[in-house]
């Protein structure tokens, strides 16, 4: 008798792989998954009472490929392939088709077949939403009830969002041939920003969105260590790994007991996840040693400044700003040009600072931490009239009640300071 954990286990340890193998063959999204789900479905009538197979995904694949096969020509009304059981028993038997099947697995195959995969759910004419939706959905795994739950959306919004993408997809012109090698390249960079994009979906949340998108960051770390299967020697992925485990260490500490953000620099470094640190500062250490430098690379470096300081006060600076400088060459961007100013007012002072995101106001009008930090900046100079007019902004434009919540307490605080002086002037 298998154990059903284990089982469990086995179905979802091996779905990217099956479900890579099976679009390479069917070229239908909707047929792969289809066929794979039928897989399991035989897999768990079968492996209970038969044992396990010598190896589990490649008996996924030969499964659901005949279970495929046999749906559509019963969809053409030719002749059926043998039944469940018969069908089962021959897949069983295979074991020469397996060992070669699995031999196979472990080459160039796996790799572009895997990639291929993620990359369909990368289809350019794909929102970022529907990206993210159908990787978590195909990829994955997770059933709409749990991707609808991340979204705070309901089912049948999240089941229609995922059957837009798929028709998107069906419509592409989607490649199917092994990728040249700088096909293979641009594929990956594209997939490495769907990866931190289902990471930072989870990450940014907060209230009581926190608890229900967390989950979304332990599957971007489950892809990004997947893609880090498929790519041992490229420090980028090596990067994306790191950063990821070093942002989602400090999750315990970045919010307060009543759902609040809690600034980088208040928040107790004791609550960070210190066994994901040390594996995130191992990754990045690693993949510097290749002197291949990313932008995953320079903000994992960065990311490991913060978790290398035991206080606040003892954070680098000075190199996180030339780090994000460094960044800012290889990714010119106002949104870093904005996380470089925060560096820059610890090192030279907010007048610095807000002389250097001057010249991003009209770019990031609309950009909710443009407005925070430019109101941080004043406050610290003592101009409140000006940072409280950035903060009302910048409530404006919050992306949600805990970054609205955390820009109040600025105001709130404000107010409170201000009333204290006219008290004072009265009493005078």
């Amino acid at each position: 008798m298998t154990d059903p954990d284990w089982i469990d286990a086995a179905l979802v340890s091996a779905r990217p792989q099956a479900m890579a193998a099976l679009l390479r063959y069917f070229r239908d999204l909707d047929t792969a998954e289809e066929a794979y789900q039928d897989a399991c479905l035989r897999a768990l009538k079968s492996w209970p009472e038969k044992g396990p197979p010598r190896d589990p995904t490649a008996w996924l694949i030969l499964v659901g490929r005949n279970s495929g096969v046999d749906a559509g020509r019963k969809r053409s009304r030719q002749t059926a392939l043998p039944s469940d059981d018969v069908l089962t028993d021959l897949a069983a038997g295979l074991d020469d088709a397996e060992t070669a099947l699995a031999e196979r697995l472990d080459g160039a195959d796996y790799r572009d077949d895997i990639l291929r995969l993620l990359f369909v759910c990368c289809h350019p004419d794909l929102p970022a939403t529907q990206q993210i939706g159908l990787a978590l959905r195909i990829v994955s795994g997770l059933s709409v009830r749990q991707i609808a739950r991340a979204f705070l959306v309901g089912e049948s919004a999240m089941e229609q969002r995922i059957t837009r993408a798929k028709a998107r997809v069906a419509k592409g012109d989607t490649p199917f041939e092994a990728p040249s090698p700088t096909e293979r390249a641009e594929r990956l960079l594209t997939v490495m920003a769907m990866v931190y994009l289902v990471f930072n979906e989870g990450y940014s949340a907060g209230g009581v969105e926190a608890g229900a998108r967390r989950p979304l960051c332990h599957e971007a770390l489950r892809l990004s260590r997947l893609l880090l299967r498929l790519f041992p020697a490229e420090p980028e992925v090596m990067g994306l790994t790191a950063l990821m485990l070093l942002q989602h260490a400090r999750s315990p500490a970045r919010l307060d007991a009543d759902g609040l953000i809690v600034l980088l620099e208040d928040q107790d470094r004791g609550r960070w996840d210190k066994a994901m640190i040390a594996e995130g500062l191992a990754m990045i250490d690693k993949a510097m040693r290749h002197r291949q430098p990313g932008p995953y690379q320079v903000q994992a470096a960065i990311a490991a400044l913060h978790a290398r300081a035991e206080r606040q006060q003892d954070t680098d600076w000075t190199q996180i700003d030339q780090l994000y400088a460094a960044l800012e060459r290889m990714t010119p961007s106002p949104v870093v040009s904005l996380n470089r100013a925060v560096a820059v007012s610890k090192v030279a002072g907010p007048q610095a600072a807000l002389e250097m995101i001057a010249p991003l106001e009209e770019r990031l009008a609309g950009y909710f931490h443009f407005h925070g930090l430019k109101g941080a900046l004043n406050l610290q100079l003592g101009r409140d009239d000006v940072a409280r007019e950035a903060f009302q902004q910048a409530i404006a434009l919050a992306g949600g009640a805990a970054e609205a919540a955390h820009i109040r307490q600025h105001l709130d605080r404000l107010q409170a300071d201000g009333q204290k002086n006219r008290n004072a002037v009265s009493e005078g």
